[in-house]
């Protein structure tokens, strides 16, 4: 996996009661808790930072970082991958609205008609 690459979700997330899940714009009550590692990924693709960026920050997080946290990071990145909550990118992407934040800090109204605007589809 190449380290320079940028990643960046494709999914409309919540971050409530320190617990990160998918949600639904149409129904934000319904929510898919994730696990805490492919809840942080998700968290912060925000497109403007590479892999290698969310290895540093994740080894912050450690005092002692696990010997194995490069193909951790890189398992979960695949594992998102496949399910099509985030993409790979050569250079910076700039999310839309809808997918900027966590959906407690949208204004719902705007994003759906963004969303209706872009065609955008949960996948």
């Amino acid at each position: 996996m190449n380290n320079s690459q940028y990643f960046y979700r494709t999914v409309i997330f919540t971050r409530k009661d320190n617990e990160i899940a998918l949600t639904d714009i149409n129904q934000p009550e319904n929510t898919t808790p994730l696990d805490e590692w492919l809840g942080t990924v998700v968290s912060l693709a925000d497109g403007e930072h590479t892999i290698q960026e969310l290895i540093d920050y994740m080894r912050g997080r450690y005092q002692a970082p696990p010997a194995n946290l490069e193909e951790t990071v890189h398992s979960v990145i695949e594992r998102l991958i496949e399910g099509n909550l985030i993409k790979l990118s050569e250079e910076a992407v700039t999310l839309p609205y809808y997918l900027a934040a966590p959906i407690e800090e949208l204004d719902l109204e705007q994003a759906r008609k963004e969303i209706s605007r872009d065609g955008y589809t949960v996948n």
